[in-house]
Order: structure tokens, then sequence, then C-alpha cells
């Protein structure tokens, strides 16, 4: 009698490595829960590109890091044994080779075997404490170093301390010290149990590092790790109270059943088996990136006054916190993304998030564009919250003390708000330009003042002020603020006075108002952030009609974007690598790049203009050249940014997106062309009314792209899109899909 084969979860789909040879410090978190305080994984460099972390092609392992955030690294450790010839010299030289073929990873767990001290490595965690399983070699000398000093990923840690707390307990803590972006330190505490006694606790002074003799028979040695941002006495409330057990295997299967809660929302039918992989892996980044930094208790560190001080989360009746803190990157390109996927999907993840930020503003009196260890590190450009706030109001995720969120929105797009500000300017309020932005309806470029900060790039800034302006106006919209819609959206028309009618793209202006002379669409950041401008033409989400207009009609835009699709597939539709740019200079010269968020809409500005299936036809290629890839070598082609490009591709592959974000009143979704045949999304019934949205593409293929048809519960739809509030209501919505456009 056969067995039966058991059906493959999602958390057993995941590629966990998928572009690990580009990793950022914080794209890869193997063991690791969704948002987690802990995100523990290998690290095999410490230092390079973006901090870099977990790269695959590195074979030697350098530690084991509990915090991989943005702007936030930090408590590696590594299991090691001794010898007379290494007893002394461990402290710096402990790195071990490794293999991949000894190797296991998946959602919320990582094991491999360190070569070197033939020491196998299993690694879990809860929400807020690492778990580490070592099973050392028979009758070895056993310890632990604990790496609390020097440089990690990111950040220096300074000012590591570890003593003992009992036989087999540990507390330290360490300094993160503040880096270019986030300007105030982080201090992180933490607790370490083991299920063995402590023989001894050695410091080596040249190095900071500790070695941690432990005095044991067993061959298998547990250790928990709980981390804190406030104090050691909170974290033994999160070590007590999300792991009081040591049962290795029960947390392994909590965090695995964690996750795939989460990515089990949406469930694929059709496509290839590798389709159905990658679909799994980009979910799972989307919901990776970004951390929780406040305790069990509510406790969280507030760094955004003139003093450090530790705030506390209002409560529940039972005394849990109502919602978690973040660490967070910007929501620069958000938009797009994570605003839509979450908003449908997670939508407890998205207020929660929304409440966050407005904690921040509770606290420093301003909603940040990019939270670090409780700083405020003006990262990227704008006010990025904006679109991400009020689509969570138009969707009806956030509904109280709404006047409160639009005064503290407002702030944001006046003078001394944060839109004034350019990236990582800390101590002024020049680089952004706003003042010209208001006196002339443009940022110019060079901004007269000099450089303050990064991204000063005046074309980009007026197109995305104009852009953020538009949404703010529709939150005035709702609440009644007739005067201030009137005024925002006058300003969101703003974007027309870079627009270069004699050259057809959007053009940098200096503050005479005089058009950069030696103007180039295609030199990448010319006047404009992260792009170029044939790429950052097309930023006018809000607007598209107009812009048509101004390009002499919609014809003419639909053609020429056309042709920069036609050029950028040359290209697989990327920048690409720093490699691919030396050896084809071309790649930085793309028309249209799909691996930065400058061009994430730019497939659906079609359907915008009236032609759904150029949108149908053009995403699915980039689909298949940008997002099909599983391996570590390729994934994103660029900068992940913490989901950004993960959600854009799962969004893409479901065949829905919201072109302004989701902003206007009763948001609406465009249709597009899904990879697979069935898509089932699970709703949350305490935010939507629907059980759940059945997408059925019909004769779907790779040759049969184009939507022929659509009907929403057996009634045809006039158009290729679909509100919010129809939507969430749930049902089936039915896609025809033919090899051939209906459209002439």
């Amino acid at each position: 009698m056969s067995k039966t084969v058991p059906a493959l979860k999602p958390v057993d789909l995941v590629y966990t490595q998928l572009d690990t040879e580009n990793s950022r410090w914080f794209l890869f978190s193997s063991a690791s829960r969704p948002f987690g305080m802990v995100n523990l994984s290998p690290d095999t460099q410490l230092q390079g590109t973006w901090g870099s972390g977990y790269r695959y092609e590195v074979d030697t392992i350098k530690g084991f890091s509990h915090i991989h955030g943005w702007q936030l690294s930090g408590l590696s450790v590594m299991p090691v044994t001794l010898t007379d010839i290494n007893r002394n010299s461990v402290y710096q030289d402990f790195y071990s080779k490794f293999s991949h073929k000894e190797e296991e990873v998946s959602p919320g767990y990582h094991s491999l075997r360190l070569q070197r001290y033939n020491i196998h490595v299993a690694l879990t965690s809860t929400k807020r404490v690492g778990l580490h399983q070592y099973i050392f070699p028979k009758t070895s000398e056993k310890a632990i170093l604990f790496n609390l000093n020097g440089i990690l990923g990111p950040c220096e840690i300074i000012q590591g301390k570890l003593e003992k707390a009992g036989d087999s307990e540990l507390m330290g803590s360490f300094v993160i010290a503040p880096t270019k972006r986030r300007p105030k330190p982080v201090n992180v505490f933490f607790k370490a149990e083991l299920n063995t006694s402590i023989s001894n606790l050695k410091k080596d002074e040249k190095s900071g590092n500790y070695l941690v003799s432990l005095d044991s028979e067993k061959d298998t040695v547990l250790m928990k790790a709980a981390i804190s941002y406030t104090s050691v006495k909170n974290a033994v409330a999160n070590l007590e109270t999300e792991l009081p057990h040591w049962d290795f295997e029960k947390t392994v299967n909590e965090s695995k059943s964690e996750w795939n809660g989460l990515l089990g929302r949406i469930k694929v039918e059709g496509g290839t088996e590798k389709a159905q992989k990658r679909f799994y892996t980009d979910l799972w980044h989307a919901l990776l990136g970004r951390k929780i930094i406040s305790d069990v208790n509510g406790a969280y560190p507030d760094n955004t006054g003139d003093t450090f001080r530790i705030g506390q989360l209002p409560l529940k009746k039972d005394g849990t916190p109502q919602f978690n803190h973040y660490n967070s990157d910007a929501f620069w390109g958000a938009q797009w993304t994570i605003n839509t996927l979450w908003g449908l999907v997670y939508p407890e993840i998205k207020k929660e998030f929304v409440l966050s930020l407005l904690q921040y503003y509770k606290d420093g009196r301003l909603i940040p564009r990019g939270p670090s260890g409780g700083n405020y590190t003006y990262v990227m450009t704008g006010a990025s919250s904006t679109p991400f706030i009020i689509s969570a109001i138009q969707k009806g995720l956030v509904s109280e003390n709404l006047d409160t969120i639009y005064h503290a929105l407002k702030k944001n797009h006046m003078p001394n708000g944060i839109m004034e500000k350019a990236g990582y300017e800390h101590h002024t309020n020049l680089g952004g330009g706003l003042r010209y932005y208001l006196d002339k309806g443009y940022v110019p470029y060079p901004i007269p003042e000099g450089k303050f900060g990064g991204h000063q790039d005046g074309a980009s800034l007026t197109m995305e002020y104009a852009y953020q302006d538009y949404t703010f106006a529709q939150l005035a919209k709702k609440l009644g603020y007739d005067d201030d819609y009137a005024y925002f959206m006058e300003r969101s028309k703003n974007y027309r006075n870079v627009y270069d009618s004699d050259t057809g793209w959007m053009r940098p202006k200096n503050v005479d108002g005089k058009w950069k002379t030696d103007f180039d669409p295609f030199s990448y950041e010319n006047g404009f952030n992260e792009s170029n401008a044939s790429q950052s033409t097309w930023f006018v989400p809000h607007d598209l009609d107009g812009l048509a207009q101004l390009m002499g009609g919609k014809e003419i835009a639909i053609e020429k974007l056309n042709q920069q699709f036609k050029e950028a597939e040359k290209l697989n539709f990327t920048a690409g690598s720093s490699h691919d740019r030396e050896m084809h200079p071309d790649y930085s010269r793309i028309p249209i790049n799909y691996g930065n968020q400058p061009s994430m809409q730019t497939a659906f500005v079609f359907h915008k203009l009236g032609r759904p299936d150029l949108t149908q036809y053009w995403s699915r290629k980039v689909v298949e050249k940008v997002f099909s890839g599983l391996s570590p070598k390729t994934g994103y082609n660029g900068d992940e940014d913490q989901g950004l490009m993960a959600s854009l591709a799962v969004l893409m592959k479901i065949g829905l997106f919201q072109m302004n974000g989701g902003t206007e009143e009763n948001p609406e979704y465009q249709i597009g062309s899904p990879i697979f045949d069935r898509i089932t999304i699970e709703l949350n019934t305490d935010f939507y009314s629907g059980k759940k949205i059945e997408i059925n593409a019909l004769n779907n293929s790779k040759d049969n792209v184009y939507v022929d048809g659509v009907l929403f519960n057996d009634k045809p739809l006039k158009s290729c899109t679909i509100l919010h509030e129809d939507i969430t209501n749930g049902g089936v919505l039915t896609i025809q899909m033919s090899g051939n456009s209906s459209i002439e």
C-alpha cells in the first residue's frame, strides 16, 4: 500500500536564498518570525555592499546575528570548540567554513555544520527570542563566543558588556553606534539562558569579545537569547512570555505554522512549480524586512526627542499592547506595492504600521518616513507615509481620530514638516527645496543653498510632492476641509512645471526657471532621484490623463511608452547589477527600470490611458524577465527594499494593482494579467465582510496573456477594474484569457 505524500504548504515552497548573492543586511533572515524583533541568521560577510549579511557565494560563517534590520545590527554569537592551539586566539580567529550541501533553510529555521569545529547548528525563534541548538562533537571542550564590539553589517557595535546572571544565565548590553542615516545611538539589552551550566566567562580586551566556556557533558546544547531595546528586565519578560520551554522542535513548528498562516492567505493553483515557488518567496519577502522594536509589555525606545526615553504603548484590557511599534525603511514607492498588498490581504498589519507611525507623531510631533531604533532617519524624500496612511483610511482600516491624523499629515506637507527635508538631512530644512515648490511651483536643480542631505534631484522632488499633495487632498475632501482640498489639488498640478514640451520629457529647471542645458533623458540621477528622465516622466499616478494631454494626446503618450518598453526589453527591463553596468553601459541608460521603485507602476500606465491590453502584455513580460528567477544569483535585479519589489511581483502575478496607491474614495483596482489559473485570497473578516476572493483565469497560458472579458459573481464588468468595496465583500472574479488583444 503506497503512502500518501502530504501536500506542500506555502512555507515548503519558499526559496529563502533567492538573490542572496546580492544580499542586503535585512534582505535575508531565515530563523525569523514575521516582522520579528529577532532576525536570526548566519552572516558570511560583515562589511561590503549594503552591509551584506548572508552572501550565498561566501563560504565562511562569521557569526549568527539576532538583529538584521534597517540601520540596525547586533548580538552575534558563534559556538566553538577549544583546544590548546586556539584557546587564546579564538577571540579573533573563530570563523568557520561551511557547505551549502549540509545546509537546510526555510522560513523560521536554519541549520548547517561548522566544518572547523564539526558543530551542527540549528536556529529558530519566537518574535523576540532566538533559540539555538548546537550539537558538539563528543568529548569536545565547548564554548560560545559573543561578538559584542566591532563592525557588524551596516553598523558599529560599541560598549558591549556580558556578565553571568546565574549558573546557566547571562545578561548583557551593547550600543549600536550612530550612522550617517540614523543619527542617534541605539541601546540593546539581552538575556541568555542555557540548558547547561557555565564554567567560565572571559573577555578579550583587544577584540572586546567574550568567551563563555560550558561545563557540560551533553553533546546537545540549547541557548535562548532574548533582546530588548529598553532594558534587561524587559528582555527577561520577552523571554519568559514567549519561550518558557526548551522544546526546539515545537518552536520550529510554531514558527512554520505562523508563516503558513500568513503565506497561506493567498493560494495559487496552476502554473509551474517554479512559478509557485517564486510566488511564495516573493510573498515571504513582503512580510520579512520590517521589524518590531517594542517589548511584549509595550515598552519601546523613543529617540525622537532631545533625550532618550522609554515609551509605553497603549494597552488593551488584558494588559497586552494594542499594537506593536516598528522599525522600518521609508514607504518610498510603497503606494504601488505594500499599500495594496497589505491593505487587501493583511489589513491588520497595515493598521498596526499606521498606529506605529502615529505613535512617532505623539512622541516627536512628526510622522516619520523611515524610523530606525526610535530615531527619525529622514530616509529618501517627500512625505511617503501620507499615501500609506490615507490608503488605510480610505479602505476603512483606520477610522478613529481622523482629524488628529489629518493635521499630523498636513504638517509634513508644509514648512517645518518632513517634505522640507532631503534624504538624511538631520539638522537643516533646506535640502528638500519645499519653499521653492511653494513659491515657484517646482523644486529647482540644483537647489541654490547647497547640498544638505541626499536625493536633492529637483524634478523628481517636484513630481513626488505633487502626487503626495493629491493623496492628502483626498483626505481633505473626505473630512470636509474644502479650502485645503482646493489648495492641495492645485499643488498636485505642479508636475506640469517640470514638463518640457520641446523634448517631451520631464526636465530639471534651475532657480531662474531655465531648463537644464546638458539634458540627457537617459542620464542617471541628473535631476531625478534613483532614476533618469525617461523612467520618471511617468511618475504622475494621480493625473495620467493630464500627462498625456501635455504630450499631445493619449495615442502619442501610449506610443511613446510602448517604444520605451520595447527598448527596455532588450536589457530585460532592469538596470542590472554593477557588473552588468560595467560590461554593458547601456544598462544604466535603460528607459524603464524594474529594479527600483521609480518604474514600478509603468506597465499599468497603459491601463489608465485606455490600453489595458498593453498593460497585460508588458506586465507578463516583466514578470517573465524580472520576477521569475529562482537562484541566489538573481531575484530582484536591484534594490528589494524590505518587501517593496517582492510585493510588486505578487501583485503583478495575481493581476491586481492600484495606480494611485488606493488613496481615492472607495479605491479602484486595475485588473492585469494573472499568471496562475486560480488564485484564492482569504480575507480578514475582522475588517472585511467577505470571506474570500477567488480569481479564475480561464484558458490561461504563457501565450494567452490578454483579458477577453471579466465577470464578478457572474455579472460582467464594464472595464478591467473593480472597486475595493466590491472585492472585499468577497466573491468570484472570472477572467477569460486570450492570445489576442480585444483592442484593435
